[in-house]
């Protein structure tokens, strides 16, 4: 829609700008027989180049500007990037243009962003246009490098101090500026320019921009870079940072050639960092300015900063720049094996932690790189950081060294390069580390135990516990410390059905082995979770103990597929013989059908009760409730059908409130469930209330003819005492 609006608004602009009647009519007719926007820009452009010549110039620089510009311009930036005059040596401020001048110049192709102030092109579609058809703006880089160099060489700019951390708003355009004048060089690699460079560079660390450039890595490099040198040039300024520092930094190879003819220069000298030109173009990826500066006969090549004594050799492992440390290794004077202060780490291993694989290679094909050598903070491995990092190319490099020991563990934790790759899901790297053959899959983690086979299980990576377990040694069973989980415990709790396939079907795994101190089993993990194929796996065993209760609350699996309303768990759990389907929790004494009749489980209520040893009568500790009074309460009529199915069930159990079934349904209204309950049943027990119910073992009523076998009705109580003390049901004996 938008797209419409604009071409709409652009053909319009075109056609009002013809002040005849017939020139309307003629431009409407062009406009008719363009079909895209491209046509209309074409169209708006040739327009703004017939306007009068200042209003065009300034109109096109403009869309140049705000077109190449490597961030969007504030609006005060391009006002001063248009009042830059060829050659002027200071600003002139009555040859700024206003910004609403510079918006009635573009024809409406340029807008002002209202919640940054910033400026920008009317429509991403005509940043397409101007990149394929480039011959709108002619040289654009070389313009603007030759603006902002020539703004940051006026006299007014030279004389602010360099010790400011911001430019005055009274030349807003030196941040930029001195930020990116030698990227628009590099971008079209013009000597145009070079002059005004040369002006700028000569006593450099005394113009603002040195100040910049630096804050300018400070604010874009990475974290780890101004952690270390963050503050340490903010208030000094940039003492010792050069023009020739300035020009490496920027990469700028044609003016550093130019540089160096110019005078003699401390080739190694350092900057207020510590770094030399060698090692700014080093971590720049600078490949032609570091060949240039190799070629200076006094150059040193090892010269670490001043910080953490990082080589030039160091910062370009660590960037990746794979052409730079080549360059750096044909020296025969290279150190290879350098390690920096800060963390304790070689080129290769800063190559291998960032996984830079051209680099690695390049190292390791030095018969003088020991691949084993550790870091001095964590003793971890080029390996152990490659493996960390699932940089499975570096990996692969480092194992092919013979002399490559694949199974060094770090000096605090005991974490080996298998540990690294199994517990951030590597399957590739663990593969190529279990075809070593002095791989333990064992080691664990200290203190807290953690196996690879843990952390592959626990993290649901499949593929490297199959790999794990085809190890003959393999230990399946490694708990942790102190919570006592193994892994077939985190794969049941995490729903990883093949994992536990893989687990269960080994013999030597323990399918039992609870948690501490809560006392959960993977059996009860999955059961609460809901995994019914997790759960057919584990009853496969037949040392599996299926009424395993957490210690807190003493719920069991078959307590949590009921309260869950998983039937497909609960007919799996009620097949086993030895399962107890009366286990109550401790906080309000609900059992599994007291759950499944609150809940209205009509299918799980049914396959309890199919169970002959089900006890249908036992009340909660709450409301004093049964699974009868609970179905009544939530008026389940169908649930109260099949609980008065049992003979065994005992109607007449009064709750907290004094109340029995009956009694409830009919406080409620339930005119359906007083029908059943009222409908009139041979020697029922007399009415009892919840604690009686729970105080007394009957097995028969008090009353009525005991001698009718078929038509007494008789209830079990809920257990009594302590609830962790109770008489529960004995399961049938297998």
């Amino acid at each position: 829609m938008a797209f419409r609006f604009l071409l709409v608004s652009l053909n319009i602009d075109a056609i009002l700008g013809e002040v005849t009647i017939s020139g309307r009519r003629r431009k409407l007719e062009e406009m008719a027989k363009g079909k895209h926007l491209r046509d209309a820009y074409a169209a708006t452009i040739d327009r703004m180049k017939a306007q009068k010549e200042g209003r065009s110039a300034l109109g096109m620089e403009a869309l140049m500007w705000v077109s190449n510009a490597e961030r969007p311009l504030h609006t005060s930036e391009l006002c001063h990037a248009l009042g830059v005059k060829k050659g002027s040596t200071d600003l002139d401020h009555e040859n700024v243009p206003e910004i609403r001048t510079i918006l009635r110049c573009s024809l409406g192709l340029i807008a002002i962003e209202a919640s940054s102030s910033t400026v920008r092109l009317v429509h991403f579609t005509l940043h397409e246009y101007l990149s394929n058809n480039p011959g709108v703006c002619q040289s654009p880089h070389t313009m603007i490098a030759e603006g902002c160099l020539t703004y940051l060489n006026f006299r007014c700019v030279r004389e602010l101090s360099s010790t400011l951390d911001s430019a005055p708003s009274t030349v807003p355009l030196v941040e930029y500026a001195s930020r990116y004048w030698g990227k628009h060089i590099r971008m079209e690699k013009t000597e145009f320019v070079s002059p005004l460079a040369l002006e700028l560079l000569i006593g450099f660390e005394q113009h603002i921009s040195s100040q910049l450039l630096l804050l300018q890595y400070h604010d874009s490099g990475p974290w780890w870079d101004w952690c270390i040198y963050g503050g340490v040039y903010g208030g000094d300024g940039p003492n010792g940072f050069t023009g020739l520092h300035g020009a490496s930094f920027l990469g700028i190879a044609g003016i550093v050639a130019a540089l160096l003819g110019m005078k003699g220069w401390d080739i190694n000298a350092m900057d207020t960092l510590g770094r030399t030109a060698l090692a700014w173009a080093a971590v720049g990826g600078h490949e032609e300015v570091v060949s240039i500066l190799l070629q200076q006969e006094d150059i040193n090549p090892n010269t670490p900063d001043t910080q953490y004594d990082r080589t030039p050799l160091l910062w370009a492992a660590e960037r990746g720049h794979e052409r730079v440390v080549k360059l750096l290794l044909e020296r025969e004077d290279i150190n290879p094996n350098t390690m920096d202060t800060g963390y304790g780490r070689t080129p290769l291993l800063w190559a291998a932690a960032r996984g830079h694989q051209g680099v690695v290679k390049l190292l390791l094909e030095r018969g003088d790189i020991d691949p084993n050598t550790p870091d001095t903070r964590e003793n971890r491995t080029p390996l152990s950081w490659s493996a960390e990092g699932g940089y499975e190319g570096v990996a692969n490099l480092l194992l092919e060294r013979v002399d490559t020991n694949p199974d060094t563990a770090d000096s605090e934790y005991y974490r080996t390069p298998l540990w690294w790759a199994a517990s951030g899901g590597h399957e590739g790297i663990v593969s190529l580390l279990l075809e070593q053959e002095d791989i333990n899959p064992n080691t664990a983690d200290v203190p807290n135990n953690r196996t690879p086979l843990w952390w592959a299980a626990s993290g649901g990576h499949e593929g490297i516990v199959g790999l794990l377990l085809e190890q003959e040694d393999i230990n399946p069973n490694t708990a942790d410390i102190p919570n006592n989980r193994t892994p077939l415990w985190w794969a049941a709790r995490g729903g990883h059905e093949g994992i536990v396939r893989f687990l269960s079907e080994r013999e030597d795994t323990n399918p039992n082995t609870a948690d501490i101190p809560d006392n959960r089993t993977p059996l009860w993990w999955a059961a609460s979770g809901g995994h019914e194929r997790i759960i057919r796996l584990l009853l496969q065993r037949e040392d599996i103990n299926p009424n395993t209760a957490d210690i807190s609350t003493n719920r069991t699996p078959l307590w949590w597929a009921a309260s869950g309303r998983h039937e497909g768990i609960v007919r799996l759990l009620l097949e086993r013989v030895d399962i107890n389907p009366n286990t109550a929790d401790l906080q309000f004494n609900k059992t599994p059908l007291s759950h499944a009749a609150s809940g209205g489980h009509e299918g799980i209520v049914r396959l309890l009760l199919e169970r002959e040893d089900i006890n249908p009568n036992t009340p909660d500790s709450s409301l004093g409730r049964t699974p009868l009074t609970w179905a009544v309460g939530r008026g389940h009529e169908e649930i109260v059908k099949l609980l008065l199915e049992r003979n065994d069930l005992n109607p007449n159990i009064r709750d907290h409130s004094r109340k029995t079934a009956l009694e409830f349904a009919t406080s409620l209204g339930h005119a359906g469930l007083v029908r059943l309950l009222s409908q009139p049943k041979p020697s029922l027990p007399i009415p009892i209330d919840a604690k009686q119910a729970r105080s007394m073992g009957w097995k028969t009523p008090p009353q009525g003819d005991s001698s009718d076998s078929n038509n007494k009705r008789t209830f079990h109580s809920g257990d009594e005492g302590n609830p962790r003390k109770k008489h529960r049901a004995s399961p049938p004996k297998s």
